[in-house]
């Protein structure tokens, strides 16, 4: 059997992704919850998370197959590397798809329609690094669907505070997946797939500064509408230096250190969730 490609397959050796994609949720269950949220609710959105990361991975492989053995850092994925044929692929993605809509319908029926809009972008959002100068706006709709589930399955409306921390959450996607970028930005170059790197070209670093500013401060904006305290400051404060130590790690464009600046991106979340958590 082929477990072992299947799991990389699916990328469960290398779990940033999934917690990246989780954090946002895990934001919004607590925030939404006023607290600690139901335990049904914490793991329907914990497996589903899980479910739903893997399934895009072997999504964007499918998409990506004729492109990522050009790629220095993907040529030995397991689908393009021959590993796992394109039936198998096909077939694992079902599986994980009704796993995934499994977990949708135990949630309440609104959260179905955003299940099926964010599907649709997983779907998508490969195809758009071919003729969209800036897919990772695509990525970050894709990445926080998380959010207004979370707010409908905890019977809330699409507030103010739903829309601040969906802001939050998509600046700070197009933050980190520029900086993953940077680290491929020669091999795109060469084969034509684009990304935000490309497009900032040398304004990169600024933007991606500025938008750490814009996520960050509305941080505050979100904290006046809830009850906060010191402990919310003491990991916001701490928060605000990973993205000091992200600046410094791309500052001189290096491959590897902007990669590493991206894998940093899961402290931010974590340090913003034990906020959320303590406020």
């Amino acid at each position: 059997m082929k477990w072992n490609a299947y799991w990389r397959l699916m990328r469960f050796d290398k779990p940033v992704g999934i917690l990246l994609l989780w954090f946002p949720t895990a934001w919004a269950l607590w925030l939404a919850n006023k607290g600690v949220p139901p335990l049904r609710l914490f793991i329907l959105f914990l497996c589903g998370t899980v479910f739903m990361r893997a399934a895009g991975c072997v999504i964007n492989d499918i998409a990506d197959r004729n492109i990522d053995k050009h790629v220095a850092r993907t040529k030995l994925r397991p689908l393009t590397s021959g590993e796992v044929s394109l039936p198998e692929a096909f077939f694992l993605l079902i599986v994980l798809l009704f796993a995934a809509l499994f977990i949708l319908l135990q949630l309440p029926r609104n959260c179905f329609y955003f299940g099926l809009i964010a599907l649709f972008i997983s779907f998508l959002y490969p195809f758009c690094k071919r003729f969209l100068d800036a897919p990772q706006l695509i990525l970050g709709l894709a990445f926080s669907m998380g959010i207004p589930m979370a707010y409908v399955a905890s019977d809330l409306p699409l507030n103010g505070e739903f829309f601040l921390l969906f802001l939050i959450n998509f600046s700070w996607i197009l933050v980190y997946d520029t900086m993953y970028a940077m680290a491929d930005k020669a091999d795109d170059l060469r084969i034509g797939v684009k990304s935000t790197a490309i497009y900032f070209a040398s304004y990169d670093r600024m933007i991606i500064g500025l938008l750490q500013g814009l996520f960050h401060g509305l941080w505050l904006c979100l904290a006046l509408e809830n009850q906060i305290n010191l402990w919310f400051y003491i990991f916001w404060f701490a928060a605000g230096m990973v993205l000091m130590y992200q600046q410094k790690l791309i500052s001189k464009r290096i491959p590897q250190e902007c990669f590493k600046a991206f894998i940093v991106s899961v402290y931010y979340g974590a340090l913003m969730w034990l906020a959320v958590v303590g406020k």
